[in-house]
């Protein structure tokens, strides 16, 4: 009993469904679980032909949760990765998923300009009085 140490995973459900995930096993009287954390789909974005990059999401997207448990009996194959750039992308959306929800993001130039209200209303004042 009890759980083992987590690893990034492919998850095959048998409903057909795709998971990328941190994965952690458990044995619970006579069934394996997996606790599975912040469960992702990705997508392959292609233009003309050739892979152009991947779309990220929420395995399910109307929940606040972050933590879901499998019965193994539903799973069709695990597959540990330990392919270091899928993993970066997901920690990375994971990192940036979690911020969201908090309601705090980090402001950058590549947004715009960051100014004050009174600073943009100024500029933006002085823009129409010279047009």
């Amino acid at each position: 009993m009890g759980i083992e140490d987590d690893f990034y995973a492919t998850v095959k459900l048998k409903t057909g469904e795709e998971i990328f995930a941190k994965v952690a096993a458990s044995e619970e009287e006579d069934r394996t679980l997996l606790l599975v954390t912040h469960p992702i789909v990705i997508s392959e974005i292609k233009l003309r032909g050739s892979v152009a990059g991947y779309k990220l999401e929420p395995w399910l997207k109307t929940t606040t949760e972050d933590m879901f448990v499998l019965n193994m009996d539903d799973v069709l194959t695990l597959s540990e990765s330990s392919d270091v750039e899928m993993i970066q992308m997901y920690q990375t959306f994971v990192r940036d998923s979690i911020s969201e929800n908090k309601g705090t993001v980090k402001l950058s130039r590549k947004m715009g300009y960051i100014s004050t209200v009174t600073d943009a209303k100024e500029i933006l004042e002085k823009l129409y009085k010279s047009s």
